[in-house]
């Protein structure tokens, strides 16, 4: 039987680099993103460049149903999932009176409840195997948790709990679970807020320098994994500064810029 990574988030971004270096080291994919046409091409477009073997499902995990039923049809389909890629996101900026409550309910949906249903549903399949990996992307903010990012931050400090967690409860079990902590990243949504704020002058990485290291911290990492020395630093900030001082920084860099 075939061995596949699952990879959520696939079109874009961290995603997209990530799909493609682990195409390069010849591992099957199952990619799983909303735009189907973007879906179809990657996968000629990968078969035909590595050699290997590409399925999809175009499924917008911020519905209810959705990660239930992306399992559902990769059972139907009879694909081994051996690694999994929690790596569907999103995020919004603004002040939290004044945000969508709509778009926050959805991006808590994305952003946690379909992570743990794909993570309880695979994690049960490789405990039985007693082999696998699961990768949960969250982010800087999980440690450092922003003004006007305040349910973003959130999502991402309950993947970073819920990683941690999962990961001692498994130990010992033959599936490893790790988490992927990037800063700012060069992607349309963060690219956009980071301009109007005074987090313009903060360099974001590229996201294949993220991916690069989310792919080794996949198949042979362990733990937690903060993506450069600078977000590292930056991580441990909060242990040692007041949280009252930090807050203060952290919602002037996050205010909308002066000029």
């Amino acid at each position: 039987m075939k061995e596949y990574i699952l990879l959520t988030g696939a079109s874009s971004g961290i995603g997209y680099e990530m799909a493609n270096q682990l195409a390069e080291k010849k591992h099957n994919l199952i990619l799983v993103a909303r735009t189907e046409t973007k879906l179809q091409q990657m996968q000629a477009e990968l078969t035909n460049k590595y050699g290997i073997l590409v399925q999809y499902f175009a499924v917008d995990l911020s519905d209810v149903n959705a990660a239930k039923d992306l399992y559902k049809k990769v059972q139907q389909d009879n694909l081994l999932v051996t690694h999994l890629i929690n790596n569907a996101g999103v995020g919004n900026y603004g002040n939290f009176t004044e945000t969508s409550l709509n778009e926050e309910l959805s991006m808590i949906q994305l952003n946690i409840a379909s992570l743990v249903v794909l993570s309880k549903l695979f994690a049960k399949d490789m405990v039985n195997r007693k082999s696998g990996r699961i990768m949960n992307i969250s982010s800087l903010v999980a440690f450092l948790p922003f003004p006007y990012f305040s349910v973003y931050s959130a999502t991402k400090a309950f993947v970073k709990a819920f990683s941690e967690t999962l990961a001692a409860e498994l130990d010992g079990t033959g599936v490893v679970v790790t988490s992927l902590y990037p800063g700012t990243v060069d992607t349309g949504f963060t690219t956009e807020k980071m301009q109007s704020t005074n987090l313009h002058k903060t360099r974001p990485m590229q996201p294949k320098q993220v991916a690069a290291q989310g792919v080794k911290h996949l198949l042979y990492g362990k733990g937690k994994k903060v993506v450069g020395f600078q977000n590292w630093f930056n991580s441990k900030l909060s242990s040692f500064m007041p949280d009252s001082i930090m807050m203060k920084i952290k919602k002037n860099l996050a205010s909308i810029k002066s000029y």
